[in-house]
């Protein structure tokens, strides 16, 4: 543990060893403790600050957002570790408190970090024409049925963002007024929220094929079936079966473990962002209720900021 004012030392002692005799913690427990708060001690002498007294909400709070900015002596930390980090402070102030050391609990006030959700990462376009030539390279001549089927489906996937259920669900009648002219979608998406979605030519020249060679001959496999997709049998394809043939796709194009349905769809919005589209415009696209959710697409780390910064701003740079 860094050098520090003797007092500061033993207060942090004496919460250790609380850990580690009264809540029985385990070793690499007890050394993820010594490690946060040795950050926070070193913190504190960096500051001056000699005796926890003194400390207020105000510090505390500036250390977590050098946790997250990071030091020549620390690399910066995702907001799951500054958290950690920060529940260990806090659990050291309330320590503190209880016994008497310190009028208050000044860390009790301060939030850790919000926790971004996880997001799949976006396929690059590349990748994404890798996985549409899997299933619709060549020919009408040289592609099966299936892969005709395949193709359309996986167009509309990428072209709309729609969620594989929204594919699925359709009929006959909600493509039956596409064309050229007025190539828009009518999905709908949670809590039967419909929405419109331009469909790219791309997407409409495979669903055409579909249409014209495919499905007729599926079709005629079972007992008539309105459903839009169908499956081998005629029936109507099932949002398994259209996961399945995305992973099979994805095999074929040597992306396996790297696509999911949703992958789908997160790229579309990525691709559209990058692109310069309008983060509303791509919130009614997706049928978020709220613009929020949809800006979670375009959240950047912090490290992307202090790079964008580092290599853009004159006052940044070294000389």
């Amino acid at each position: 543990m860094p050098s520090a004012n003797p007092q500061i030392q033993r207060n942090i002692g004496g919460y250790l060893d609380h850990l580690l005799v009264e809540r029985g913690l385990a070793k690499n427990s007890m050394a993820a403790y010594r490690r946060d708060l040795g950050r926070y001690q070193e913190y504190l002498v960096s500051k001056g600050i000699t005796d926890f007294s003194v400390v207020s909400a105000n510090e505390v709070s500036d250390f977590l957002i050098s946790l997250r900015l990071g030091s020549k002596q620390h690399p910066a930390l995702a907001p799951s570790s500054a958290a950690r980090t920060l529940i260990a402070v806090r659990g050291l102030h309330a320590f503190l408190a209880k016994e008497g050391i310190t009028a208050s609990d000044c860390a009790r006030a301060v939030k850790p970090p919000a926790i971004s959700k996880r997001l799949p990462k976006a396929l690059t376009f590349a990748e994404i024409e890798k996985l549409l030539n899997a299933v619709g390279a060549g020919s009408d001549s040289d592609l099966s049925i299936l892969m005709m089927r395949d193709h359309a489906l996986l167009e509309l996937l990428y072209g709309t963002g729609a969620r594989i259920s929204e594919l699925t669900d359709l009929g006959l009648d909600d493509v039956s007024t596409l064309s050229k002219q007025l190539p828009i979608l009518r999905l709908k998406g949670k809590g039967n929220k419909e929405r419109l979605v331009p469909v790219g030519s791309h997407a409409l020249r495979a669903l055409d094929r579909y249409l014209v060679r495919s499905r007729p001959v599926l079709s005629g496999k079972s007992t008539a079936s309105s459903a839009l997709f169908l499956n081998a049998r005629g029936s109507k394809l099932s949002r398994q079966s259209a996961w399945t043939i995305l992973q099979a796709a994805a095999e074929r194009a040597g992306l396996a473990g790297k696509v999911s349905p949703h992958t789908m769809r997160h790229s579309f919005a990525t691709h559209l962002l990058e692109n310069g589209a309008d983060v509303r415009v791509v919130q009614e696209l997706l049928g978020h209720a709220s613009v929020t959710t949809t800006q979670i697409y375009t959240l950047v780390t912090v490290d992307q900021l202090r790079e964008v910064y580092a290599t853009a701003h004159p006052r940044a740079q070294t000389r």
